[in-house]
């Protein structure tokens, strides 16, 4: 369902830390305004996370209007989404690291192969 509606996003922004989640989309759209400078109203995706990370807000501006999409997670006891905690930043992300973070998976992993630039000229076969 997620993935549907971002399909047309060019961008996606996490906003580290925790956010109120009483907030709705005119509050929402105030933080992204004022906290980090960005206009909400271009072809991107905001994401915001609850102080317990087991509940995650989505905010995109489509076309004539705003849509609020949320995740929260069943087993609250056992499962939290792994989210960076240092408040008042905001950073781009993939979608496939958008992935990784509603897997319960690290959007920053430790290791993983590293892109390799190759020049053929260079190369001895």
């Amino acid at each position: 369902m997620l993935n549907d509606l971002l399909k047309s996003i060019s961008t996606i922004y996490i906003a580290y830390g925790a956010t109120d989640f009483r907030k709705q989309i005119h509050s929402l759209c105030n933080i992204v305004e004022t906290e980090f400078k960005m206009d909400p109203y271009k072809n991107v995706a905001f994401i915001f996370c609850n102080r317990k990370r087991t509940s995650i807000k989505i905010l995109c501006y489509d076309k004539n209007g705003f849509i609020l999409a949320q995740k929260t997670l069943l087993d609250v006891n056992q499962m939290k989404f792994k989210w960076p905690r240092n408040k008042g930043e905001m950073q781009s992300i993939t979608k496939e690291q958008l992935n990784w973070l509603l897997s319960g998976l690290d959007i920053y992993p430790k290791k993983y192969f590293k892109d390799i630039k190759i020049d053929k000229g260079k190369i001895a076969i």
